[in-house]
């Protein structure tokens, strides 16, 4: 019983003003806010600029009207920022505080684009990395301290006693620098 049949409302507010009430009527899905289901919807509005909070609720109406509400993301398609808003709270008269509707700041503003970046910066280090994973290739590893190669074979084969005489291995030295 955490989803609900009542009709669901949406204010996003930013720096350039906000969107008004909005009713969240198209979802992806035949039915939308179902236990455990994630619904997505395009709500039209002018560019707010950075998104900083959101009020989100429902009429009430409805057998089963009472909501749990995980998280609300919000994508940005002019700067491709996400930006989270978490509840994890019911949306209920007769549940938690009896709110039906409840105003959530935006989840740390400052690392939503920090993480953008390094989710950026993984995608590269794949990009770069990925050949050696590619079918054929045999993986060594140095192990210091058995002072000697860790094998990763094609076939799924792991030597992880490691020859130390491995005429293929090279011992490449690796700083990490924060």
């Amino acid at each position: 019983n955490a989803g609900t049949e009542a009709d669901v409302y949406i204010s996003v507010y930013g720096e350039r003003g906000d969107t008004g009430s909005r009713q969240l009527l198209r979802s992806q899905k035949p039915k939308k806010f179902l236990k455990g289901q994630t619904d997505i919807f395009a709500v039209e509005a002018v560019h707010l600029g950075c998104l900083y909070k959101i009020v989100i609720g429902h009429n009430g109406l409805g057998s089963g009207n009472g909501w749990f509400l995980d998280k609300v993301v919000i994508k940005d398609p002019v700067t491709d920022l996400d930006y989270t808003f978490l509840c994890h709270r019911w949306l209920d008269k007769g549940q938690d505080d009896g709110n039906i509707a409840r105003e959530l700041p935006v989840t740390d503003a400052s690392m939503l684009p920090g993480r953008q970046e390094l989710e950026l910066k993984r995608e590269k280090t794949w990009a770069a990395e990925k050949w050696k994973f590619r079918k054929g290739i045999t993986l060594q590893f140095y192990n210091r301290v058995t002072r000697g190669f860790v094998c990763l074979y094609p076939d799924c084969r792991v030597d992880a006693l490691g020859d130390k005489k491995n005429k293929y291995g090279k011992v490449f030295s690796m700083w990490m620098c924060a």
